[in-house]
């Protein structure tokens, strides 16, 4: 174990604790050319924009702190994807892929932020390897959390297909949640049974709208010649029992330059999930201190 696993691992001992309250903040909207989206605006300094996985939220970046901490010395801005929370949904497939990338520069342009730190998690990670092709002269830094972005044949695995009709059909795709959880951690039935329940009871979600946000990935492709090519400094981040590991092991080797963080014990979701770990927003911090630090932006 090297000596920073060997930290990582400790920092995950301080995750918040049970029953702390999460930060409350006001719900704004904005028009991202006739699809609703909604957002949190807070505190002041040098702009990020935080973007949530797919089938979640902001609320996601919220929960486990990290919105708090970075609003310490940042303006954070994070909001739901269309398809997701309370922002509207589509159920077009064609109103997804690309315009989900474009939304973070309307919300830019709305707000009058030149550039912003951008860090997106899973979904979000795929957007945020979309706009540092599509709109690189908008980022300061790029932070892809356990997702490398969609190459033309991940875009187009049939697996995306399936997983898109079984949550239109049952809430939540099983194959996706056994596909994404760790070796050993697998969700018995009861538990696959008890999310569909909680999935159906959520009145936020609109299972046909996600569905067809994942059948919009088609229209989030990028290859690796535009992965090497990005010039915004970039880390990624990824947890050792994530299933994106490789992917993002790969995509270090697209593009050297990137600084690729491995975190010990942490996976894509659950009780281990990155997101919930304070290794993840420490790692942040170090990241956008070094690059300006560095001069590089």
């Amino acid at each position: 174990m090297t000596p920073f696993i060997r930290i990582s691992a400790l920092l995950l001992c301080t995750a918040m604790a049970p029953g702390l309250a999460a930060a409350s903040y006001e719900d704004k909207y904005l028009d991202a050319n006739g699809v609703k989206i909604r957002y949190i605006d807070a505190g002041k300094g040098e702009a990020i924009v935080l973007l949530h996985g797919g089938t979640s939220r902001l609320e996601s970046w919220i929960t486990p702190g990290v919105v708090e901490n970075l609003s310490k010395d940042f303006r954070v801005i994070a909001f739901d994807a269309r398809g997701h929370g309370k922002s509207d949904s589509p159920r077009d497939p064609a109103l997804y892929g690309r315009q989900q990338a474009l939304d973070v520069v309307r919300i830019l342009d709305a707000l009058k932020i030149d550039k912003a730190h951008i860090i997106g998690f899973s979904l979000g990670s795929s957007t945020v390897a979309q706009l540092l092709t599509l709109h690189p002269e908008r980022f300061l830094t790029g932070v892809q959390v356990a997702g490398a972005g969609r190459s033309p044949k991940e875009a187009n695995n049939p697996r995306i297909e399936t997983e898109a009709a079984e949550i239109a059909r049952d809430c939540i795709s099983r194959s996706r949640l056994m596909r994404q959880a760790p070796a050993g951690m697998k969700p018995t039935e009861e538990e696959i049974q008890q999310r569909m329940a909680a999935c159906r009871a959520d009145k936020t979600f609109d299972q046909l709208a996600t569905a067809a946000s994942l059948r919009g990935y088609k229209d989030q492709a990028v290859t690796a010649e535009q992965m090497a090519a990005v010039k915004v400094p970039t880390m990624g981040i990824v947890g050792m029992l994530d299933h994106t590991l490789k992917d993002m092991q790969e995509l270090k080797t697209i593009r050297p330059g990137m600084k690729l963080v491995l975190l010990e014990g942490v996976s894509h979701t659950g009780k281990t999930g990155i997101q919930s770990s304070p290794a993840l927003v420490t790692e942040i911090r170090t990241f956008i201190a070094e690059q300006k630090a560095s001069g590089a932006r």
